[in-house]
């Protein structure tokens, strides 16, 4: 071998290191198994090989398959990326020890790995005197992968894609509230999966992990972040359920909440009056809800957050999904080893504090507040093979109707109403109105200094600044489309996060994804691992 080797460095462009890697993976296989010395041959190294194949015993040119992926980046964090099995990942697959074999790493790809690789075939076969292969004895076909149809549409992908890249970093799911396909699913900046099947060259890994935006991430599934307002339905929801506040409920709200020695200041400084949960949510009052948090109380909160999709993780299609936080008084008695204060419910009743949630998260929390409190979860591949994955309905939650309409009573104004957040972000066109809520989490807190001398946060480092958060559901009339959008270092949700939403709404609208069936072209042979919905 390593003298057939050193023939073929003479033929083609080949490294002492190259050289040396092979004879260490040889001497590592059973005999039997063939050993990669070199991938991606163009065809003038092929043909020199060939016509040499006589003075290179041991070696042979072998064609196989790549994958490629003709949408790249926009679907590149759903559909993930192949890569090289290492040791730790082969198992008693034949097709595992096979030269340059990939599997999938993230995305799709790993989650559905064993269904798209299929079954090794086998062929027994009589070799000569230096392992040229004389002739086939018995042959043993493989099996090919089967096919994965995906719930996302391409045309809404490559949109809120090309919406996200107008930012430095954002994430964004549109999806179904009343079945769970998940429309599109975008995190900005992403990568082009091509790079990988082909074998990433060292300089562009190192260039992709340098990336403050974290391209590898996918954050719309695994970014964890503080859900500021758009937690306050949790919240309001929580003490309409437990009774402890009605629609008649109000609370004044002088700008600030004063709770022992400490002050909770309101985002409007000057107060917002006299609210009710409607008016609280639709004009984003803090005051409203640090005053009914005590009396709600932090398990309550916990718990209707975990009705809500919050703090756990949805049993998604995409392993990198990661479960959020929700805290309560046995968690952080467990963790921290602590006993829980009645100000830290003050803070996690805007969605501050411990309280985390990913996109995905916070558009199922949306989904089930209004698909009339149904428990549904997000689902891309709706069939592998001939099978389906998902059932078609979901089970009922046990929300109050009366205190749902309230709720979204508020998320209508928040859009629809002079004072509201986010009436610059109003749908104009009737019969396609939205509803939603703006949310600005806090990353790091301005200091009094900086209060007194004029400091704002969007003069703070970038990685400073507050995250923009919108959660929106649309039409408004029967929702069937809802939406988050989280914009890292966006500073404000009603600036940043809603004006993206609202374009992301108007375009799910616009294609009236709700109205095609799920398995238009189920039978439609260029329907692959790219797959997608009817179009």
């Amino acid at each position: 071998m390593q003298a057939s080797l050193k023939r073929l460095k003479g033929l083609i462009e080949l490294s002492d290191d190259e050289i040396k890697g092979t004879l260490e993976r040889a001497s590592k296989s059973a005999k039997f198994l063939k050993v990669e010395i070199k991938d991606n041959l163009d065809w003038e190294e092929v043909a020199t090989i060939e016509v040499n194949l006589p003075d290179l015993p041991g070696i042979s040119i072998d064609v196989g398959e790549v994958r490629d992926y003709p949408d790249g980046m926009p679907m590149a964090h759903l559909i993930g990326y192949v890569g090289a099995v290492s040791e730790r990942e082969v198992k008693d697959d034949p097709l595992l020890s096979l030269p340059g074999f990939k599997i999938g790493k993230t995305g799709v790809e790993k989650r559905f790995d064993e269904q798209l690789r299929g079954v090794a075939g086998a062929s027994e076969v009589e070799v000569n005197v230096v392992g040229r292969e004389v002739r086939e004895l018995r042959n043993k076909p493989s099996q090919k992968g089967k096919r994965l149809m995906l719930t996302v549409d391409s045309s809404l992908q490559n949109f809120t894609q090309a919406r996200l890249a107008l930012e430095r970093s954002a994430s964004a799911v549109v999806m179904n509230a009343k079945t769970g396909e998940v429309y599109a699913l975008a995190s900005y900046p992403s990568f082009d999966p091509n790079v990988f099947a082909r074998g990433i060259p060292s300089d562009v890994w190192e260039e992709l992990l340098a990336d403050a935006g974290h391209p590898l991430t996918n954050k719309a599934v695994a970014g964890q972040y503080p859900p500021g307002s758009t937690f306050k339905m949790v919240t309001a929801l929580a003490g309409l359920e437990a009774g402890k506040i009605s629609r008649h409920t109000r609370h004044y709200c002088p700008g600030f909440f004063n709770f022992g020695n400490a002050r909770f200041h309101c985002w409007k400084q000057g107060g917002h009056g006299s609210v009710n949960v409607v008016r609280a949510l639709a004009e984003s009052c803090d005051t409203y809800f640090y005053e009914i948090a005590n009396d709600v109380g932090i398990d309550r909160i916990a718990a209707m957050s975990r009705k809500l999709g919050l703090g756990k993780n949805l049993d998604f299609d995409l392993t990198e999904e990661r479960p959020g936080l929700i805290p309560d008084k046995d968690w952080k008695r467990r963790e921290l080893g602590q006993v829980w204060h009645p100000g830290e419910t003050i803070v996690a009743s805007i969605g501050q504090g411990y309280v985390q949630a990913t996109p995905l998260q916070l558009a199922i929390m949306t989904a089930r507040l209004v698909n009339g409190g149904f428990a549904v979860k997000p689902w891309l591949a709706g069939y592998v093979g001939d099978e389906r994955q998902h059932p078609g309905s979901w089970p009922a939650l046990g929300l109050k109707k009366e205190n749902l309409e309230l709720v979204l009573q508020g998320m209508y104004e928040v859009v629809n109403t002079p004072k509201g957040t986010a009436l610059g972000s109003r749908i104009n066109i009737e019969g396609q109105e939205m509803g939603g809520k703006t949310g600005t989490a806090q990353v790091k807190r301005i200091t009094r200094a900086q209060r007194e001398a004029g400091v704002k946060n969007e003069d703070l480092p970038w990685k400073d600044r507050h995250h923009a958060l919108f959660v929106g559901y649309a039409p408004v009339h029967d929702p069937v489309y809802v939406c988050s959008v989280v914009v890292e270092h966006g500073v404000g949700g009603s600036k940043v996060a809603a004006p993206i939403a609202k374009d992301l709404l108007m375009e799910a609208q616009k294609l009236d994804l709700g109205n095609i069936p799920f398995n238009v072209g189920l039978q439609d042979e260029d329907v692959k691992i790219s797959g997608v919905k009817g179009r």
